[in-house]
């Protein structure tokens, strides 16, 4: 018991760039193309589109509820907010990278704006929940916004100013979500891009509080 008790904080606690594993300097090769929709993911929003990084528990589940939004153009899937470089998921899971499982999506601004994404994402998972998302424990699931640019930055601390007044009216805690400018993103292997489309019973842990998100509406 003592182990397993060891093994949660360490998985739990975001190390050191001291203590974080060294990495490699040879990324994951992935196809760059959506096994949904054809589209290329490997690459940067048009002057009609923007981007965010979002992390919300595994992110399998979370990337099909992404791609399924209508305005959401292509997704993938990576890790970001660590120190380790191009880490493989059996390093991220170990807890001793920093990173955050997450999606990448790219938009539609004239479908659908941030706010309208970040309904999506405060929505379907639990942001109180630290370092962990639900069953799944480890600083690889804690809740995560990586915005580019002040102004998204300041739209995505206002929605969760938005969203924390429902949340305690509802009766649930305070939001633990990380709220950065987006660093460095690393794709995570081919293997978990659209994982839940190329393995329809596989799992999914997303699951939300119930509580619906005051912003967005009118795009979502």
């Amino acid at each position: 018991m003592t182990n397993k008790i060891e093994d949660i904080l360490r998985k739990s606690t975001i190390p050191t760039d001291k203590d974080a594993l060294p990495g490699r300097d040879t990324p994951s090769k992935v196809s760059g193309i959506h096994a949904v929709n054809n589209e290329p993911f490997d690459r940067k929003p048009n002057n009609k589109e923007s981007e965010v990084i979002l992390g919300m528990g595994c992110f399998w589940g979370a990337e099909r509820k992404l791609w399924n939004t209508k305005g959401v153009l292509v997704t993938s899937v990576g890790y970001t907010g660590g120190y380790t470089k191009n880490p493989t998921y059996e390093e991220v899971c170990s807890g001793q990278t920093g990173h955050s499982e997450v999606v990448q999506v790219i938009f539609d601004t004239s479908i659908i704006t941030l706010e309208g994404v970040l309904n999506v994402f405060w929505e379907n998972h639990d942001p109180t929940q630290g370092m962990k998302q639900g069953n799944d424990i480890g600083s690889q699931y804690r809740s995560v916004i990586y915005t580019k640019g002040e102004q998204d930055f300041a739209i995505a601390k206002a929605s969760q100013a938005a969203y924390q007044k429902e949340l305690l009216a509802a009766g649930h805690g305070m939001i633990t979500t990380e709220i950065e400018p987006l660093d460095t993103y690393y794709f995570a292997e081919e293997y978990h891009q659209q994982y839940l489309h190329k393995n329809p019973n596989g799992y999914c842990g997303l699951n939300g509080t119930g509580v619906s998100c005051p912003i967005g509406l009118s795009s979502h």
